[in-house]
């Protein structure tokens, strides 16, 4: 799959205003489910744009359950309600991973594979701005929520790539939904994975981004 990323003219002030400044972008969906059909129904997509110095991204999450326990970087937020951004740029042996719980707390690392991985620093994610929006959809019945993060990530978080603009770039890279310790775990991607057991950390499976 390809997925062109608009660069945004007009500013952005805060991950506040990400929301209001992409909402006449299409929505792109986490169609596969490559390690089985989830037990209940989980509608989620993001929206994505840049300005060179930041990489925007919305998503928006639609399930029954909800999950938030970490609030401190560097925790397993997978296992909460997680959305992820895995990149790798063209050119390049390492890719970075970042992964958000519902609360905005953040995990992130680069590195070749799973296992060679060198982690950002907590002082280094305290950059990333966002934003939470929290709602209850159906009332009193069973429960349905939504969840909404703004992320504003900027490029300086991409350190061994050293990017001085984001315009031009090739790159590829995978947008993730999951929650390991969900009663009814799940996990969601924007690319097909091919693999035997769930395992987001697989480069060759990321799809073709390009900044515009």
């Amino acid at each position: 799959m390809k997925l062109e990323i608009p660069r945004l003219e007009a500013p952005i002030s805060g991950p506040e205003a990400i929301a209001q400044v992409l909402k006449e972008q299409a929505a792109t969906p986490l169609a596969f489910a490559p390690w089985g059909k989830p037990d209940t129904i989980h509608d989620v997509n993001f929206k994505i744009a840049h300005n060179d110095a930041y990489i925007f991204l919305h998503y928006t999450v639609r399930e029954d359950e909800i999950l938030a326990r970490y609030s401190r970087h560097n925790e397993p937020v997978y296992t909460d309600s997680c959305v992820e951004f895995f990149i790798i740029f063209d050119g390049e042996e390492n890719y970075y991973n970042f992964e958000f719980n519902s609360l905005g707390t953040c995990l992130s690392a680069n590195g070749p594979d799973r296992e060679k991985r060198a982690s950002q620093s907590v002082e280094q994610l305290s950059k990333i701005k966002t934003q939470t929006k929290i709602q209850r959809l159906n009332g009193q019945e069973s429960p349905r929520f939504e969840w909404q993060l703004s992320i504003q990530l900027p490029i300086e978080l991409f350190g061994n790539s050293q990017l001085s603009k984001l315009s031009g770039k090739n790159a590829r890279a995978n947008f993730y939904k999951c929650g390991d310790d969900l009663s009814k775990p799940h996990f969601l991607s924007w690319n097909n994975i091919e693999t035997p057991q769930p395992d987001f950390h697989q480069p060759p499976y990321f799809g073709e981004v390009v900044f515009l």
